[in-house]
């Protein structure tokens, strides 16, 4: 397998991207706890099968000093002890979030009070924000086949600019 397409080589694709790099920035810098928001990161990708964000997210959450035994586990975060009641409050609206596949297919009321409890409406929002776009990146990865493994933490550094 192969990358299909360059999406840097499309001078309207590569204005998008650059811009829906500085709306994740927004994301990162919000009151969003920034653990939290790699691990739902990485849960979505994971659930999608992005390779190329799986590579991203696991990488930059390990340099930001995430340990392997919970990256290791977010894939099966259900099944485990060693996450908070926020984080997984947080990765239920994630899969639920991203499953939605069908007309009529919504988040369920329990995960929705189980956020709700969790975090404040701006937390919330954000959250909401994040599942979104990590779906939608998900996708702009997918068409073009862009393909994990070769992710350098902090290579999109040069597009804050």
């Amino acid at each position: 397998m192969e990358t299909r397409f360059d999406l840097s080589a499309s001078p309207t694709a590569s204005k998008l991207l650059k811009r829906f790099y500085s709306t994740s920035q927004v994301i990162e810098k919000s009151s969003l706890p920034k653990t939290l928001q790699d691990l739902v990161s990485l849960r979505v990708s994971q659930i999608n099968g992005c390779g190329w964000c799986v590579d991203i997210h696991t990488k930059e959450a390990a340099a930001a000093g995430e340990t392997p035994l919970r990256l290791n586990l977010v894939a099966t975060w259900r099944h485990s002890t060693v996450f908070t009641e926020s984080e997984r409050a947080a990765l239920a609206l994630a899969e639920e979030g991203t499953r939605i596949t069908a007309p009529g297919e919504v988040v369920s009321d329990a995960t929705w009070a189980a956020a709700r409890t969790q975090f404040d409406d701006d937390q919330l929002g954000t959250l909401i924000c994040l599942i979104a776009m990590m779906n939608a990146t998900n996708r702009i990865s997918l068409i073009p086949n862009l393909l994990g493994g070769s992710y350098e933490p902090g290579m999109f550094a040069a597009l804050e600019n």
